[in-house]
């Protein structure tokens, strides 16, 4: 077991300025605290640490012989999390990998106990509001959506290599778009060297596709399933939480927590269906049979929060760590 010794009070108080002093504000902060229960001395995983919002209130409760090791996949937003997470020295262990790829990671740090995981999934509000991630089409940026921009292919290049077929699939699969086939059809219509290359580019194609009955009657953009779905694809989002969940189960010591807070429905069902299988073959002895959900007042302050659903698990006793 990694032992650390990190920032006093004076450093902890400072952590938490900064971490509240940020653009981006965690959703659930306090329901992830009640239901990941941190103690003085314990070892936490953040493996969406994103800005650092949640790891820094968990690093205050953990007091300075308690570790917390938070992964994320996006080097540049982990950049962030470090300058967030700086006041707490060592006991914020930051690195980059995607989060079926921590136990590498504690094997290299040494560390054989965790006592809670924390899973917030999507993507974060810095990534959107940055155009040149192309996650978003309310400004013109690269058609990328990558969360490593440096490894794996680009939802451009996605749009390139899919049959109409294929795309069809993973637009109705990962974003539930009911014109899936139409939309699909539509870009593999197009002449390779005039497919989108921009999101807004994207954004506007789909818009023409789809209904003008369904676009001026809906309050939600007609390319947002588009986008979600691509997204989704781009990253294998789906395919890392399916191999992370049974991951977790195993790295947790018996009692220990984890908490996923999730954005649409294919995260959540994944999540639900999982805790309920694990708990019926006896690995969790407690799972939330309700997501937990955002009050009225976060929701005002943080519209993000609107969309988020909290789910948790407690270990069995009986049940051992890998």
């Amino acid at each position: 077991m990694l032992l650390a010794l990190c920032g006093d009070g004076d450093g902890v108080a400072a952590g938490l300025a900064v971490s509240m002093d940020r653009v981006h504000e965690p959703v659930l902060v306090e329901e992830v605290l009640g239901n990941l229960s941190p103690e003085p001395g314990q070892t936490l995983l953040d493996l969406t640490v994103g800005a650092g919002g949640h790891a820094a209130r968990l690093l205050a409760r953990l007091g300075p012989q308690g570790v917390l090791v938070g992964v994320d996949r996006d080097p540049a937003i982990l950049q962030v999390a470090r300058k967030v997470l700086a006041p707490f020295g060592a006991c914020a262990i930051l690195r980059t990998a995607r989060s079926d790829g921590f136990r590498a990671l504690l094997q290299e740090l040494q560390i054989t106990a965790v006592h809670g995981v924390l899973l917030d999934l999507g993507v974060s509000s810095l990534q959107l509001d940055d155009p040149a991630r192309g996650f978003s089409f309310r400004a013109e940026g690269p058609l990328d959506m990558r969360m490593d921009a440096t490894q794996g292919r680009s939802a451009r290049d996605l749009l390139l290599s899919l049959t109409e077929p294929e795309l069809t699939h993973i637009l109705f699969r990962y974003g539930e778009e009911p014109f899936a086939r139409r939309i699909a059809k539509e870009l593999k219509a197009i002449p390779r060297g005039s497919m989108p290359r921009t999101t807004t580019e994207l954004a506007e194609l789909v818009e023409r596709v789809v209904p003008r009955r369904i676009v001026g009657r809906s309050a939600v953009h007609p390319a947002t399933r588009v986008f979600q779905a691509l997204r989704i694809a781009v990253n294998d989002e789906l395919g890392v939480l399916e191999r992370t969940l049974p991951a977790v189960a195993q790295a947790l010591v018996p009692g220990g927590r984890v908490v996923v807070i999730s954005f649409h429905s294919l995260e959540d069902r994944i999540v639900k269906n999982y805790f309920r299988s694990a708990k019926q073959s006896g690995v969790f002895a407690e799972v939330s049979r309700k997501p937990i959900l955002a009050d009225e007042a976060e929701v005002q302050r943080n519209p993000r929060a609107r969309s988020a659903k909290l789910r948790f698990a407690v270990k069995a006793v009986g049940a051992l760590a890998a």
